[in-house]
C-alpha cells in the first residue's frame, strides 16, 4: 500500500496549472502586442501577419479564460472518500503489463503527471467519461469499467481509495 494524498495531489495540480496560466498570459501579452504593433501592419494585400497575430492572441484568450474556470473548479472540488468514481477520486488500475497506474479523477488538467506517477484525467477524455459514476463493489475491486461500444482494448479494473491509500487487489484484465 502507498499513501497517497489527495490533498497534495490536488495542491500540486493547481500549483502546475497556475504556472501554466502565468505562462499563457505572457504569451497572450506578447501575441496581442505582435498584433498591433506598427511593424504588423500591412504592406501589401497578401501580407497577414497581424491577423494571424490577432487569432494567436485569441485562442489564447480563450485557453486563459477556461484554465481560470477549471481552476476555480478545482478550487472547490471535494477530496473526501468516495464510493463511486466522481471528481477528486483517486483510482488504480492495473495495465496490460500487470503494473499499477494511478489516475487522478479532476476537471482540468488532464495529461498532467503528478508525484507518485499519478495521471490526472478528465470526465472529457473517454477513460474519464468511463471511470465516472462507476459503482464501488465489495472489497478492494470496485469492478470492471462498462464499454458502451466496441473497443480494440480491454476494459481495465480500478480499485477505489480508502482513507487516503491506495489498495491493491486481484490482478485485473489491462488495457
Amino acid at each position: 500500500m502507498t499513501k497517497l494524498s489527495k490533498k497534495t495531489l490536488k495542491s500540486e495540480l493547481i500549483s502546475l496549472l497556475e504556472s501554466t496560466l502565468a505562462t499563457l498570459e505572457t504569451a497572450h501579452a506578447a501575441a496581442r502586442e505582435g498584433a498591433t504593433h506598427e511593424e504588423a501592419k500591412p504592406e501589401n494585400d497578401k501580407d497577414t501577419r497581424a491577423l494571424e497575430q490577432s487569432y494567436l492572441a485569441r485562442g489564447q484568450a480563450m485557453r486563459i479564460e477556461a484554465l481560470k474556470a477549471g481552476l476555480a473548479s478545482l478550487g472547490v472540488m471535494s477530496i473526501a472518500p468516495c464510493e463511486a468514481g466522481k471528481l477528486g477520486a483517486l483510482l488504480e488500475a492495473e495495465d496490460e503489463d500487470g503494473e499499477t497506474v494511478r489516475y487522478f479523477l479532476a476537471a482540468e488538467g488532464g495529461g498532467t503527471k503528478l508525484k507518485g506517477g499519478v495521471q490526472v484525467v478528465t470526465p472529457a477524455s473517454p477513460l474519464g467519461a468511463a471511470l465516472v459514476g462507476e459503482v464501488a463493489g465489495v472489497g478492494d475491486c470496485v469492478g470492471e469499467l462498462r464499454q458502451s461500444s466496441p473497443s480494440p482494448r480491454p476494459s481495465p479494473r480500478f480499485r477505489r481509495e480508502r482513507e487516503g491509500q491506495v489498495r491493491t487487489g486481484s490482478r485485473g484484465t489491462g488495457w
